[in-house]
Order: structure tokens, then sequence, then C-alpha cells
């Protein structure tokens, strides 16, 4: 389970058997939604959320700061989604200490 980020109490993570779309699971606080990408020519044109199985989803203010963070982040998730899965590298998590908004 590769951890990609931290950010304020939010864990951003894949799974290590995952499937497209581009995805990432937020998790805080025993709270957990997946967030996921929808992409054309390398832009993000949406984001989509679901719920995991056994797990609460964030709450609505949780879900939105999750999104802002990935709105602001989405190049780097999708570079670390393509070098974890497609070349096989490992993944760093990188601990982000400033706000997104």
């Amino acid at each position: 389970m590769p951890k990609i980020y931290e950010y304020f109490g939010f864990i951003f993570f894949f799974y290590s058997n995952e499937h497209e779309p581009i995805h990432v699971h937020v998790i805080k606080g025993g709270y957990q939604t997946v967030f996921e990408l929808i992409l054309m020519d390398g832009e993000l044109q949406e984001i989509r959320t679901r719920t995991e199985a056994g797990y609460l989803p964030l709450n609505e203010k949780e879900s939105a700061t999750a999104e802002d963070f990935i709105r602001a982040y989405y190049k780097n998730i999708v570079e670390k989604w393509m070098n974890f899965f497609v070349l096989k590298k490992r993944v760093r998590c990188t601990q982000i200490t400033k706000k997104v908004k």
C-alpha cells in the first residue's frame, strides 16, 4: 500500500493491486473516500468520488479539502501512479505542510 501524501491529517494512498481509472484513496480518522481522476489529454476534467467497502466516507468538509488537494496536486498523483503501476518504481510519501486553499 504505497502512501503518497500526508496533508494535515489526511493520508493519500494507492493499494498495490489497483485498476483504472487512476484514483487515490484518502483516509482521515478511520474514514475513507476514493477519488477517481477523470483525465482528457492529460488534463483533469472531473473528480468522481466513491465509498470503500468497510469504511464510512469522509464528511463533506473533509471530502472538499481532499478534493482541493487533489486538484492542486493531480499531475503529481498521476506521475506517482505511472511510476508505481506502469514503470514499477517505488514512490515516496511527500508530507505537504502548506495549505492549498
